[in-house]
């Protein structure tokens, strides 16, 4: 399993891709179809039709490592709907619920900042 960092900058595609396209097919994803660097140092994350199956793809800065879970049983529960964006920004503690084939929309996590009123 992948271990999600708050430090982590991850991307969502909306849209699904063709699961057949591998390390360079899905960089190219990033760049024509996201308007992204994929040497950013970004966490891309894809689905595919069905929503049984995502890919992550990530640069290190040596090379790039291609991630796939496919679950044995259901889809995932959560994807963005498709609409004027094509990719969304998540943090790290959303792509964890994802990757467990959860909703985090659903979940009442704390928010990632909120101000601290010191003293009066």
């Amino acid at each position: 399993m992948i271990q999600a960092t708050p430090q982590m900058r991850i991307l969502l595609a909306v849209e699904p891709v063709d699961f057949r396209k591998g390390i360079d097919g899905l960089a190219q994803v990033c760049r024509a179809e996201l308007a992204d660097d994929p040497f950013s140092g970004r966490v891309f994350v894809f689905r595919n039709r069905r929503g049984t199956s995502v890919k992550i793809l990530a640069y290190d800065g040596q090379g790039f490592w291609l991630f796939q879970k496919r679950l044995s049983v259901g889809k995932f529960r959560f994807w963005p709907e498709s609409g004027s964006e094509r990719a969304r920004v998540i943090e790290a503690h959303e792509f964890a619920i994802l990757l467990a084939a959860g909703d985090f929309e659903a979940t009442r996590a704390a928010p990632p900042w909120r101000r601290v009123n010191v003293g009066s």
